[in-house]
């Protein structure tokens, strides 16, 4: 066999007699179709190669890669590269280098994701500028194919100023820069922000550079957040702090201004190094207490909104930017302990009596009450002592009841006033916060502005009568209703409650008296004032019993008296016997001494 390396090809070939099947040479067929075999380029499959595109039009690219055969591919797999044309070179992947149909499988999306990982991280070692593909939107940003591997682009570095509207970046080619490789999971974080933050930076450095406070520059509203405005002044941005809006109470910005408004700012102050600018609009108009009414005075009645609310009172504005506090102390003539939600709430129209106002420092006091006149002027015409009223039960003490008779008129139940007959422990046993009572005027101390009350002296004293009932000595029947360590509370006749202590509950059987038992009770101590009776049950039956034994011993006694002559009769005859028994014991005796 002929080596390949000598064969040439034959000058004077008869490509006429060729054609029709004849062959006058010596080089055999098989040897000429490896000679032009060796004429082209030596290929493998699954190799990637350098192609040169040779045509191309809306569907396909036709590529050239020095083999017999050209291959087709897909245009979108070049839509990354909407500047291909005739003549580029091109990396394309060996699919399979002759199908069914004789023809060269090529692809230049898998040649790109070979070589794509190196390419990538090359990209990002060399801070490498790079065109990709934004093929859709994700959650959070947007999905873009650089050399054929997926990409993510955050929403937050497609541009350095805030983007409202994804979907128009949808199927455009765009310059990023790599910025992060996750090497374990094959993600790829690039951005564009990160092209064009350098050459902000300078123009930043530049601008801030010629900043003054209190200079008046032209911006646009860029941003609008819950606490300020971020104003774009041509290169770099700069906050308008809510406060910083209007002199008037803000609760949102949007009641000021509007997305891409063009508007003045002041310029208060700025960071070179935080390269942070903090802007002013209020300041660019007069301060509203400069052009209050000068005439405005202490007394005078003014309208207002309110603006905030506090427990402790109300802010009411009374012009844009001129504000006064109502205290919850100037709410009412009331002097209840009271949270200031209780009267008004924002958003409420009012009138208001100017207090104290302070020009210089911009501060004013307010008060609604005095549009009423103040109850305690007129008191005692119209509450005078003795005089009877219904009043509504506000608040309980250990020591009495408070009641108010009217808004800004208060007064005190002692608790010792509530009733002639029971005994109270608290309040809460007699009454409940809310309801209304009957009272009768005491006493008024108009300077601290107190009512004494009372409740039972709207009743006689049953004392004076119960004194004539409940003498010393009498019984009357009662039942135990409360047992205590030092007694027990017994209930008696006409309501009235009387003590008594152990030793005065033992029964005549020894046993002690329980609870709601009803037994009969003699009074041993009654006292008036303190209005204080003191029972015994044992009394009742001690001393009926200590008279009747007293009875039978006199009895005793009288029975003793005439039966004394027998019992001497008995006596002596009982001697007599005695005396003979003893004579004969001692003859015996003496006998027996003798022996």
């Amino acid at each position: 066999m002929a080596d390949l390396k000598e064969i040439k090809p034959v000058g004077d070939f008869n490509w006429d007699a060729y054609e029709h099947g004849e062959t006058n040479t010596t080089v055999s067929r098989e040897d000429q179709e490896k000679a032009y075999d060796n004429t082209l380029n030596k290929v493998t499959d699954r190799e990637v190669v350098e192609g040169k595109v040779i045509a191309m039009n809306k569907r396909e690219v036709v590529v050239n890669i020095g083999y017999k055969s050209d291959g087709i591919i897909p245009l979108n797999e070049f839509r990354y590269n909407p500047e291909l044309k005739v003549g580029d070179t091109v990396e394309v992947y060996i699919e399979n280098q002759e199908d069914k149909k004789g023809q060269l499988i090529l692809s230049h999306k898998k040649a790109r994701a070979t070589k794509a990982w190196d390419r990538i991280n090359a990209a990002l070692e060399n801070q490498e500028i790079i065109k990709g593909f934004i093929k859709c939107r994700t959650k959070g940003g947007m999905i873009v194919d650089v050399f054929g591997i997926e990409a993510f682009l955050p929403g937050s570095q497609i541009d350095v100023k805030p983007i409202r509207d994804y979907d128009v970046f949808v199927g455009k080619t765009m310059e990023f820069k790599v910025v992060k490789i996750n090497q374990e999971f094959k993600n790829v974080v690039v951005s564009h922000k990160a092209l064009i933050e350098a050459e902000l930076e300078q123009q930043k450095k530049e601008i801030i550079g010629k900043l003054q406070k209190g200079q008046v520059l032209e911006g646009t509203v860029k941003n609008i957040t819950s606490y300020g405005v971020f104003i774009d002044l041509g290169g770099v941005d700069g906050l308008i702090h809510i406060t910083d809006l209007s002199w008037g109470r803000v609760s949102d910005p949007h009641e000021v201004v509007q997305l891409d408004q063009k508007l003045n700012v002041v310029i208060l102050d700025f960071d070179e190094d935080r390269k942070r600018i903090a802007l002013g609009l209020k300041q660019l108009t007069p301060h509203p207490w400069d052009a209050l009414d000068a005439n405005l005075k202490v007394g005078d009645v003014v309208k207002g909104k309110v603006v905030v609310m506090a427990d402790y009172g109300a802010f009411v504005e009374i012009a844009p930017g001129v504000e006064g506090l109502i205290h919850v102390s100037e709410m009412s003539w009331s002097q209840h302990l009271r949270s200031a939600q209780d009267f008004l709430k924002v958003g409420d129209e009012v009138e208001a009596v100017i207090l104290t106002l302070d020009r210089e420092e911009r501060k004013m006091s307010l008060g609604i009450k005095q549009l009423k006149p103040d109850p305690w002027e007129t008191i005692e015409e119209k509450y005078p002592v003795g005089s009877k009223h219904v009043a509504k039960v506000r608040n309980f003490t250990n020591f009495g009841v408070f009641v108010e008779l009217e808004e800004g008129v208060d007064g005190l139940i002692h608790i010792s006033d509530l009733s002639w007959t029971k005994k109270i422990k608290h309040p809460s046993e007699f009454t409940q916060i809310g309801a209304d009572i009957d009272v009768i005027v005491l006493e008024i101390d108009k300077e601290n502005r107190r009512l004494s009350l009372g409740h039972k002296q709207l009743e006689e004293n049953p004392w004076d009568v119960f004194e004539t009932v409940f003498t010393v000595g009498s019984v009357h029947d009662g039942q135990i209703v409360e047992m205590l360590d030092k007694g027990a509370v017994v209930s008696l006749p006409y309501g009235v409650e009387g003590f008594a202590t152990p030793k005065h509950l033992v029964k005549e059987d020894g046993t002690q008296a329980h609870m709601d038992e009803k037994l009969p009770f003699k009074v041993i101590e009654f006292n008036k004032d303190a209005k204080r009776i003191i029972l015994s049950h044992s009394r009742t039956w001690e001393e009926a019993k200590g008279s009747e034994q007293k009875v039978e011993r006199k009895s005793k006694r009288a029975s003793k008296k005439d039966e004394t002559p027998q019992i001497q009769n008995q006596a002596a005859t009982t001697t007599l016997g005695d005396l003979d028994t003893l004579a004969a014991l001692k003859e015996q005796m003496e006998k027996d001494n003798a022996k």
